[in-house]
């Protein structure tokens, strides 16, 4: 039998929110089974919501996610990779362009905080 897991279960086993979970199925990145008003998650929707948060960690919005998504259910596997690359491509550059912003302002803040050490210290003399 495949594994299903319980609403309660899902949020467990991927650490998030009742809430998260819910907004996930009203955007349409998940589809869970239902029986009554119990849901099920399947393998499918399991693996789903890996790449969801793996593709939140790397800093893309959820709509995207969802079109990426999409594009396996419409086209195939060889597109959803093909696509995959390419959004890769595009948020290496917006995670690098990230970085450079950070470590100035990084720079910038130690210039600053030395500054203000220097001139507290020449008080205190």
């Amino acid at each position: 039998m495949s594994q299903r897991l319980s609403f309660k279960e899902m949020c467990a086993r991927f650490d998030v929110t009742p809430r998260t979970l819910r907004y996930y199925e009203y955007i349409e990145l998940l589809h869970p089974e239902r029986e009554g008003r119990t849901r099920y998650y399947g393998p499918r929707e399991i693996a789903r919501m890996t790449l969801i948060l793996r593709g939140r960690k790397f800093g893309y919005p959820l709509e995207e996610i969802r079109q990426w998504l999409l594009i396996y259910e419409k086209e195939g596997t060889v597109a959803q990779m093909r696509a995959w690359i390419t959004m890769a491509d595009r948020q290496l550059k917006e995670l690098a362009e990230q970085r450079a912003q950070l470590d100035e302002a990084m720079q910038e803040l130690r210039r600053l905080r030395d500054e203000t050490a220097h001139d507290l210290e020449a008080r205190d003399e």
